[in-house]
């Protein structure tokens, strides 16, 4: 399923994989694991977001002597967008702040990965949150779109 632009230009762009059902939602970047990771940062900065952190686990594996493929999170958020969520159901906060994981696959490809919005939605029972829901989707999917943009 790819949102908005051209279905052509989206395509040639980036691969999305996604449905309701699936728990993450994937981009494919054509740039490297920390390059798409710099990139989807300064994006998130550059609106506003909050970044927290931001961990490069195939740092980590090294240095306790572990081999990963180029593996990062990073951890950003909104309370404006996170706290009405939380008030529909408070449980969602274990899932928040917001994720990206940035990964290289075996085949040498890079993916932004997410949690999809709507599996939260029936992780968590939310119920009545379905604005909320909508911007958190929409504002994902920008950020990630952008980030992975050539």
């Amino acid at each position: 399923m790819v949102k908005s632009l051209s279905l052509g230009v989206a395509l040639a762009v980036f691969s999305l994989s996604a449905s309701a059902e699936d728990s993450l939602v994937k981009y494919e970047s054509i740039y490297s694991v920390k390059e798409t990771a710099d990139r989807f940062e300064n994006i998130a900065k550059s609106k506003g977001l909050t970044v927290f952190t931001r961990i490069d686990h195939q740092q980590n594996a090294a240095n306790v002597g572990l081999e990963l493929r180029p593996t990062e999170v990073i951890i950003f958020g909104n309370p404006k967008v996170g706290t009405p969520l939380m008030q529909c159901s408070q449980d969602v906060a274990i899932d928040l702040p917001q994720k990206v994981m940035i990964t290289e696959d075996s085949n040498n490809k890079v993916w932004l990965s997410y949690n999809n919005p709507n599996y939260l939605v029936q992780r968590h029972s939310i119920e009545g949150c379905d604005e909320v829901i909508k911007k958190v989707s929409g504002v994902l999917g920008a950020l990630s779109t952008a980030a992975v943009a050539q």
